[in-house]
């Protein structure tokens, strides 16, 4: 069980690496060329795919007919919704911006878990998570030095952070009856209906040119697809199998941190615009003051992972 533990932990680490890098990559391809709507429709119909064949691969998919509303309502906040206003919200803000209102997830997924879950929060979580909050808050205003941010866009943000963090505590018991596989492929199931439904979707998809993209914006386009929703929902979800919902979502104080080295490697290598700044000791003891959020909360959450 320790071991399976430890998988759980890196299995949630690597999503953040593989977000990380998706808040620079999909920063360049909006609204250039995708508009944030068709962006989202690619997203989770190729996750579909993946995740059915898959499925139909291992094991049967049935659920109970009396888990099919929870499966709805995951697919509305875990991917509709929260998809929808990300992309719509990182359109029109920065991709630090983002980092700033992400880092509040594990604080609503903590109130949550009180109230719906009935997991009881303790000192040594309540003093990680507000550890954790500070450095990531404290490091992402420190690198803001991008304009066209909008206040539009933060809200959108914003509300993006609650609906993954209803999604964090609303899926975690159908963890305890479904493979994860069964789980995330039901999920994103229903939630590409709702996304095909958003007034904007068929239309903006209607009207994109695909075949101008360079090759270079079709291999982030399979980046985002591929790693930053197929791969980061399931290692999502088999992390959830085994640690609580508080614990998944701390990870994310993770992201302000690997933004920052993703912007300084895809600046090197030429993949994205400059969105550096200098490294500096404050900088640095932000990032620690992240780590040590993820492992207060980490330990003192044993017993209820």
């Amino acid at each position: 069980m320790k071991d399976t533990h430890y998988r759980a932990h890196i299995a949630l680490f690597f999503v953040n690496v593989l977000y990380g890098a998706g808040h620079l990559i999909a920063k360049g391809v909006m609204p250039a060329f995708l508009s944030p709507s068709v962006f989202i429709f690619l997203r989770v119909s190729g996750a579909v795919v993946f995740f059915w064949t898959i499925s139909l691969l291992l094991r049967k998919t049935k659920i109970q007919k009396n888990d099919i509303p929870r499966f709805i309502v995951c697919g509305i906040f875990g991917v509709a919704m929260n998809q929808l206003f990300f992309f719509h919200g990182l359109n029109l803000s920065s991709s630090i911006n983002s980092g700033i209102i992400m880092s509040m997830n594990p604080i609503m997924v903590a109130i949550l878990s009180f109230f719906l879950l009935k997991e009881k929060p303790t000192l040594l979580r309540t003093c990680g998570i507000l550890i954790g909050a500070t450095g990531a808050v404290l490091l992402t205003l420190q690198g803001s030095t991008q304009a066209g941010e909008s206040v539009l866009g933060d809200v959108f943000l914003f509300i993006n952070a609650i609906c993954y963090a209803f999604y964090l505590v609303l899926v975690k018991p159908l963890m305890s009856k479904y493979a994860p596989i069964t789980v995330i492929t039901w999920v994103f199931t229903f939630g590409l209906f709702f996304v095909c439904i958003f007034p904007s979707t068929i239309p903006d998809l209607i009207e994109t040119n695909f075949l101008n993209f360079p090759m270079g914006i079709y291999l982030k386009i399979l980046y985002i697809v591929v790693g930053v929703t197929f791969l980061t929902y399931l290692l999502t979800i088999y992390g959830l199998k085994y640690l609580s919902p508080t614990i998944s979502s701390s990870y994310i104080y993770f992201q302000p941190v690997l933004v920052v080295v993703f912007a300084f490697l895809f600046s090197y290598l030429h993949w994205s615009a400059d969105y550096t700044d200098t490294i500096t000791l404050q900088k640095m003891t932000f990032m620690f003051l992240i780590f040590t959020g993820v492992y207060l909360t980490s330990i003192s959450s044993k017993k209820t992972a």
